[in-house]
């Protein structure tokens, strides 16, 4: 089970951050990040052997990607299509290795569940197809991808509590975001062994996926990605020993 994270994104753990996760999607200027943040990225992502991915978002700096823009859909996806240039150039003169992008914020909600917003994702990934699609597990932006010929990574969140329909549960929701460390891992862990986690208004669901998201902006990112990276090493063990 990979591990990955949002950086560059001007917050105060990214370079403790690297360390501990597999694959980087990196701010490129939509929601946060700018040139120098990406290059320091990348130096990062050289220096610990992570992969890097570009982490595009709808052009809403103000509001963190959070909110989604009245702008023409051909305005858009230009604006998209900038902010992935601007990634891959960087990371190409540093000689890192891309091999995934992930939608940020907003963009990522609404590319997984309506069709407008999954198609200009999936427009954007036939765009750059050497690039896996990082989307949200079993939401319907997934078939659509894998049925435009996009190869898809599915993701899972230890940090959020999840909606019946497999939706993130809204951030403005009560009780939407898993905060202490130990929780998180435990998450992590019902996640890995394909158990029942338990979503906002009681029910349960299974959530399959091929990567874990720790999201690198809040206070407790550290704490929640050293526990997420305890909670694979743990299933590691476990699986070796014929344990589980």
């Amino acid at each position: 089970m990979l591990i990955n994270a949002d950086l560059g994104e001007g917050c105060a753990n990214d370079e403790s951050l690297f360390a501990l996760v597999d694959w980087a999607n990196i701010a490129c200027g939509g929601h946060a990040g700018d040139e120098s943040s990406i290059r320091k990225a990348c130096e990062l992502a050289l220096e610990h052997g992570v992969q890097v991915g570009a982490h595009p978002s709808y052009p809403d700096r103000a509001g963190f990607g959070r909110n989604k823009p009245q702008i023409e859909r051909v305005q858009l996806l230009d604006e998209l299509e900038r902010q992935m240039d601007l990634f891959e150039n960087i990371a190409a003169q540093f000689g890192c290795r891309t091999a995934h992008f992930k939608p940020h914020g907003q963009l990522y909600n609404d590319a997984a569940f309506l069709q407008a917003e999954a198609d200009l994702v999936i427009h954007l990934a036939k765009a750059y197809p050497h690039l896996k699609l990082v989307a949200l597990a079993q939401s319907p932006l997934v078939d659509l991808a894998r049925a435009a010929g996009v190869v898809v990574v599915e993701e899972a969140f230890p940090d959020r509590v999840y909606l019946p329909n497999g939706a993130l549960a809204p951030r403005s929701e009560a009780g939407a975001l898993i905060e202490a460390p130990q929780q998180v891992k435990a998450q992590a862990l019902s996640i890995i062994r394909k158990g029942p986690l338990i979503c906002l208004g009681g029910s349960s669901r299974v959530v399959m996926a091929q990567t874990l998201c720790v999201h690198g902006d809040t206070p407790q990112a550290l704490a929640n990605a050293q526990a997420v990276r305890e909670a694979v090493t743990e299933h590691d063990q476990d699986a070796f020993s014929g344990a589980d």
